[in-house]
Order: C-alpha cells, then structure tokens, then sequence
C-alpha cells in the first residue's frame, strides 16, 4: 500500500527519501501541517511545480449562487466554497543567481520528515549548482497548536565548498486570485472534462480577495482583504528574523498581491545563514481588515519576545499532552503504528484549534469537499474527541449549537418543524446543489443529536446538555416529529397495530436516494425522539430551573415528550422474513444486484463511470448503510440479526466511499470474520497514506482518520457506551500480541490493554468506573488496577461474505434475487425464464 523505500517505516515520523513532483499533490497532503484554525500544505517552499498551492484557514469562504438547470422552490441557493488564504510559505533560494527548481536541480540528498511528536515538517537535501558548488539546504515548518495564529518558517542556506552570492526571497504572495501572475493555477482549478471529479472544490470565475491595507515596516509585511461576496476579512503579516556571520542587504517590495522581503548574502563557504520567518493570520466574519492586522502585529510581539526556539519547544510540550491521552500502541507492528499515529496527528490538525468552527472534512489540509462540514464530525471525528479531548468535541457540537437559527429556518422551508442542519454547509447555510443526495439526507439531524449524547454520556457534562445539548435535542426531534407520518392496519391512530414511518429521504448510502423507510434513517431518529424525550424529563427532574428555562426558550409543550416516544415505539423497522434481513429502504430487496465481483477495475469508483439513475436501480452500496446502523445501535439489534445483515450487504458495498472501510472492520470484526476485519481496517488505515482512492491530494479524509481510532477502540478492543453503560468484548487479531488505548471516562482516565487471554485497566485519579466485560461487571477505582481475564477474541468465520450466498435467495414475492452489470448493448435482449437467468448468472459467479 506504501512504497517502502521512498516512505521507511518509523514509528513517530512520516519520512520521505526521494522528492518526486509526479504525486506532488498526495505528498503535499501527507507533509501538510495545521491546527484546526490554520493549515500550510506541503509545498516546497521554493514555491514552483505543486498541485495545489495550500494555504487555508478553517471557515474563511466565499459564497456564490448556485445555477440549477432547473430551478424549484426549495433548493439550495447559495454555494460556499474556502478559498486559499495568502501563501506564507515561499522562501525561494538562488546561488550565484541560479534558481533551486526541483524539475532540473541535480539533488544529490533529500529528506523529508513529519515529525509528529514535534509537530514540525523539516526537509533537508545536498543541491550541487550547474557550477559545481555543494549547497545544504534545510528547511523547517510549524503551525502552532497553543498560539492558533501563528505559523513559522525556518530556512538555513550554507555553501559548503566555496564562496557564494545567495539570495533568499520570502514572500507573501495572493494565489486565490494569481493566476498567470505569479506562476501556477489558481486553488480550485478543474481538470478537463475526462477528468471531472464531483468531490472537488469549485473554481470562481471572478476576483475573489478585495485589497486593503497593505505595507512594509522594517522586515515586517502586510497583506490584508476582504473577501468579495461573504465579506469575510482576512490580514497576515510575516516578520523575518535573519542570522548569519554572513555579511547581507534586504530589499522590498510591497503591492496589493505581493509582498516580497529579499536578503543577497555574500556567504563564506561553510558558513550558515539562517532566515526565520514568523507569520500571523486573523480572519473575522465581520470586524474591519484594520483591526485584524492590529491583532496580528500584537501576536508577532508576543512570539517574538518568547523566542523561536521556545516555539519549538512548546509545541513540542502541547504534542506531549496530546500523545499522552491519545496514543494507541499496536505491538509488534511499527507500520501499522506509525500509520495509525499519523492518522492521530490529522485529526489534531483538524480539529485542535477549530474553536467553535466546525471541522471540515479535509480538515485544514486541501479544498477537497470546498471545505464543508458534513456529518463526519459527529458519526467519525467526534468520539475520538469526546474520549480523549472532551474540549475539542465540546467545541465542534458548539458549532451545530451556535448554526440552529439557520437549520430552524430551513426546516420551516421543507414545511417541518424544529430544526433541519444542513448537509453540507460552512456558514450554516445549505450548500448541496443536488438534494437528492444532499437535503434528503435528513439522517444528519440524528446524527448531531446522537453525538450530543456521545459527549454527554462520556464526560457527564450536564451543563452544556442543559444549556445547549438540550435544544439540538429538542428541535431535532421536532422535525421528525412531522417529517413521520403514522399508518395504522385498522385504520384507527392511537391503536394497537399503529406505526411510524418516514418516507423520501435517503440515508448514508449515496447510490439509493430519496426512498421510503430507510432503515438507518429510522433507526438513528428512534434514538434521537428516545434521547429528546429522555433528557428532557432527566431535566425536569433533576434541575427544574433549568428545566423552566429551556421550556420558555423552546416553547416547549409538555405533551411534546410523550409523541416522541410515542413515535419512537411504533418507529417502522423494516424486516425480510424471507431473507432473514433488515432491508436498506422499503423497495432495496425489488432492486437486482449489481455484480460488483465481475465489474471492471476501470469502471470503479461507479459515480466516475455511471449515471445516477443507472446506479439507483440497483441493490449496489457506495458506504456501510444498515451495517452502520448495527454499529450505532448495536444494542437494539442481535447477534444473528447482525451477521445475517453483514453478510447481506457486505458483497454489495463498493467501498467507493472513504467512510465505509472503518465501519465494515468494526462488525466483521464483531460477528466473526476477523481476518476480513483486518483488511478492511488496512483500506481504512492506508486510504491517505497509500492514497488508495486516487484523491489524496485534495486533502486528508479526516473521517476516515477518526474511524481509524474507532476501528481500533471500537471494533478490536470491543468498547461499546451504549445508554452510557461502559462495555467490553475484545476482537484482538491474531498476529497482534496486544493493543493499548486510552479513554476519559467521566473524568477518569482509563489506561486499557488488550491481549489474547486478559484485558486490564488502569484507572487515574477520580470516581470509580463501571464497566462489563462480555456480560459481567465490574468495577475499577480511582489508582487502581482491573484485570479481566478472557476466554478467546469472539467468534471466528473464515473468508469473507460473497454473492454466491444469492444463489438461491428469494424475495417475499418468491422471485429469485439475480446479479449482473450494467451494460451497453446493441441488440434487442430476449426475455428468458427468471430463475434459469439466474442460475446462468450465479453459476458464473461460481466459476
């Protein structure tokens, strides 16, 4: 998945060996470096010859109508999209006047490194000159996680063998709107037609930065915009720090776009010069470009009193913290943990310093997705924060907290009650032009609401549930509330034989849109009414005052509680007696199967290849849908329920989505195809690293990255909270000989480590914890140590679920279930006997 002689393998550091511009793009993810509020791709600093030149602050957009061919009451009609900050990172080098440029430089050494433990990007290579004169160049990058403002660039020149006119020209340059100007594409730019690629950014056609205030002071450059349609303002100023024993002048130049600050050096041989460059970035939604320049003056003063090197060290201090309550050890296999730090390190990059921002999914690595918030955050990211940085996840929820006004209003224009988040959205606006897949995706309701209760029921934090958990709670469940309708067989609501459907929405599973009943949709919003319901007479109870003044706030009816639960009761849970299965929707099972065995690799992934409307007619998956579902819910489904349904959907599912690899591991794993587990744990581990889906370079796939620790905690060491009730029941693979995470638990760390016969935990200062392993409980004290021990890792089936499994299946109508793929054809097909159609087509599976 990785080649190994370029990218070695080393525990704490992704290290490149060779420079390569063929996948620049992917490396320039790999190498990026953020904090959550501010992200630096992995250019090389000489600023020539990248994919995307990547400088992006999390929420800075523009915004722009969205053109539907046809338009309809309704739809989305503003598009927002992040746009590229100005680019810091350029500090171009040049001996006796002779450009470092990598497409013709005789590079002789070349290192590359990660360091996530530091949390600095460094690079090092040996440059001989057309003349001959050996020149090292080493160069360090950091975005720091305590000052989230701040960014620094370190470069030393040193001319080994001779004397050496060398220049260095550090600049600020405007790249959103540069094309043509200063070299390169601007961020966004499409590829052609044959390769159009719906999961990239837009490009906007017209300017996008409006200049403001721009000047020079000394070393110190000023660049400051206002964004031209979202009116967001953005200022950076970058100060340079030289030292050398070199003798060397600076020049300027200052205009709109540009800043540049120039130093010619008159370098003795072995001699260093050093250039420290320290760049501070504010971005308002509202405040005027002045004052935020004021803000970044301020913030170079501060970093500067401190010193460089105390930089480095605290960022090195503030990674020590992390890694101390993040940290999963897989023993015995340096790759797989090297892989899995490096997806750790992403998600602190992607979520540390959001601050009440939401956490995009390429996090602050690329414009992949336009730099939107989905749902991964609460399904994928967020349970990684809750048990490790609570803070974190308690600022991403108080994003979909401060975006209810805006859902309020778009339920009120989908005719429903409550609130209706957007699917995906930077302002809190809806951004989807395509509401098929976009708006009907009103799952991501529940799924707030269920990461509202993740963090609760992890932390015990009350006061956000009571003072804003609670309205998420409350105004989600109103909308489902009236987007569900009942249905009764003897005609009478309130009855006996009464239930509660949901018609025309779609659920995680992009390639079956806009269906009645979809069993994820109806499953999460059960718990969503049930968790509404609940926290609201737990509040009543427990602080009536508080109780009060959220009724007052939400115009709360009393009777509103007992409908929830209500609908949640009588909520219709779609079954196959025939299959023995969940179905995906109410009409999944009358679809035929797409035979994903004989499709072509050239054809993968199907949304390149097909037409949606081809796609829907099929039983095909583009991400776990049910079996994400089983995962959630695990505790309203049981363990034949949940085999059948996995091996069901299993040979459906392309994988085409990054989100589905982590949630197919984490039920093979617990029903019992443990090798299987393992491999799809691999697809999700290496989806960046070995940039397995061909996208890597729009950015990081930070939901895959926390389902990486999901797969781990979750799926191979078993934990499960469901209702709040900590549970074990471990999966270790076989060839691991153990795997060591840490939770927070309502305020107590909980050091567990998992081998093949006993599962122990250590827990820090704080209450006493309760938890069950495999049915039994127990209990482990504050100090104290709990050892467990186990009789095996679960149930074990060979191989892996097939299609062959259809051979004989039958719907309830007794038509037999047949698989094929789509295909171009000339002549008039003729219709054959079903069932020996299917035969044909199954015994050719076989075969």
């Amino acid at each position: 998945m990785i080649d190994r002689g370029r990218f070695p393998v080393d525990e704490w550091r992704l290290i490149e060996t060779e420079g390569s511009l063929d996948d620049a793009g992917v490396t320039e993810t790999l190498f990026s470096v953020g904090n959550g509020y501010l992200g630096l791709r992995g250019n090389y600093p000489e600023g020539r010859f990248a994919q995307e030149q990547g400088t992006f602050i999390n929420g800075f957009h523009e915004i722009f109508p969205i053109r539907h061919a046809e338009q309809a009451y309704g739809f989305a009609e503003v598009g927002q999209t992040i746009i590229n900050a100005p680019d810091a990172k350029v500090m171009r080098v040049y001996v006796d006047d002779e450009p470092l440029s990598f497409d013709v430089a005789d590079v002789r050494e070349y290192e590359r490194v990660l360091d996530m433990r530091e949390g600095v990007l460094r690079r090092r290579l040996l440059w001989v000159t057309p003349s001959g004169k050996h020149v090292e160049i080493e160069d360090e990058r950091l975005v720091s996680f305590e000052e989230k403002h701040l960014a620094v660039m370190r470069l030393t020149v040193t001319v080994l063998d001779d004397d050496a006119a060398v220049t260095i020209s550090s600049q600020l340059i405007n790249r959103q709107d540069g094309e043509g100007i200063y070299g390169g594409s601007p961020m966004g730019a499409r590829k052609s037609r044959a390769g159009f690629d719906p999961r990239k950014t837009e490009k906007l056609q017209e300017r996008v930065l409006q200049p403001q205030d721009y000047w020079q002071d000394g070393e110190r450059s000023a660049l400051s915009y206002r964004v031209s349609e979202s009116g967001m303002t953005l200022a950076v100023i970058a100060d340079h720090l030289v030292d050398t024993a070199n003798e060397y002048s600076a020049r300027r130049l200052i205009e709109p776009d540009i800043a540049k600050n120039v130093f010619r050096v008159q370098a003795k041989a072995g001699v260093p010069t050093t250039l420290t460059k320290i760049v501070s970035y504010h971005t308002s939604r509202g405040v005027p470009a002045g004052e935020l320049i004021d803000r970044c003056r301020r913030g170079l003063d501060r970093a500067e009193a401190l010193g460089v090197d105390e930089l480095f060290a605290r960022q090195r201090a503030w990674l020590d913290g992390f890694w101390e309550r993040s940290d999963v050890r897989i023993e015995g296999h340096p790759d797989l943990q090297q892989a899995t730090r490096w997806c750790l390190f992403q998600l602190a990059q992607a979520a540390a310093r959001a601050d009440g921002q939401g956490v995009p999914a390429k996090g602050v690595t690329g414009s992949g997705y336009s730099g939107h918030y989905f749902w991964d955050t609460e399904i994928y990211v967020l349970p990684f924060l809750a048990y490790t940085t609570p803070l974190w996840a308690r600022n991403a929820l108080r994003m979909r907290y401060l975006m209810l006004p805006a859902a309020r209003k778009r339920a009120h224009q989908l005719n429903e009650a409550g609130a209706l988040f957007p699917w995906r959205t930077i302002n809190g606006e809806e951004a989807s032009a395509y509401y098929a897949a976009g708006t009907a995706q009103y799952h991501i309701n529940a799924d707030v609401s269920y990461a509202v209760a993740k963090y609760v029921r992890a932390t015990g934090d009350v006061d956000f549930l009571d003072s804003e958990g609670v309205d998420i709670a409350v105004d989600t469940a109103r909308l489902w509330a009236t987007l569900g309708f009942w249905r009764s067989s003897d005609g009478v609501i309130d009855g006996e034989n009464e239930t509660f459907h949901i018609h025309g929405v779609t659920g995680p599973d992009e390639y079956t849109t806009v269906v009645n009943d979809n069993l994820f949709t109806n499953v999460m919003a059960r718990f969503n009414l049930r968790f509404a319901a609940q926290t609201v007479r737990e509040m009543e109870e427990a602080d009536h005052d508080a109780y009060l003044r959220m009724v007052d706030r939400m115009n709360l009816d009393p009777s509103e509680p007992e409908m929830w639960e209500r609908a949640a009761e009588a909520m219709h849970i779609p079954y196959s007696e025939a299959l023995g299965i969940h179905p995906q929707d109410a009409v999944f099972l009358e679809r035929e199967i797409w035979d994903l065995e004989h499709t072509p690799a050239d054809q993968r992934p199907l949304l390149l290849h097909f037409h949606p409307l081809v796609i829907y007619r099929y039983q095909v998956l583009k991400q776990a849908d049910v079996v994400l579902a089983l995962f959630l819910q695990g505790d309203n489904f049981t363990a034949d329920e949940k085999l059948a349904d996995f091996e069901y959907y299993d040979p459906l599912t392309t994988g085409d989505s990054t989100l589905s690899a982590v949630v197919q591991s984490i039920l093979a794993a617990e029903v019992g195809y443990q090798n299987l587990a393992l491999e799809y744990f691999r697809d999700a581990l290496f989806v960046d690293l070995g940039d397995l889906h061909h996208n890597a370079a729009d950015g990081v796939h930070v939901a895959s990255a926390g389902g990486v620790w999901t797969a781990l905690v979750a799926g191979f060491g078993g934990m499960r909270d469901h209702f709040g009730e900590l549970t074990f029941d471990p999966r270790l693979p076989a060839e691991w000989p153990s795997l060591s995470y840490v939770l927070h638990w309502h305020g107590t760390r909980l050091d567990v480590t998992l081998t093949r016969d006993l599962l122990t935990i250590e827990a820090g200062e704080g209450d006493p914890v309760q938890f069950a392993v495999r049915g039994v409980g127990y209990t482990v004290h504050g100090g104290s140590r709990a050892e467990v021990p186990l009789r095996g890792q679960g149930p074990v089936i060979p191989g892996k679920p097939s299609l062959r499994q259809f051979a004989d299946a039958r719907r309830e109508d007794g038509t037999l279930l047949s698989a094929s793929v789509p295909t171009v054809t000339t002549s008039i097909p003729v219709i054959e006997d079903q069932e020996a159609q299917a035969g044909a087509t199954f015994s050719a599976v076989d075969d």
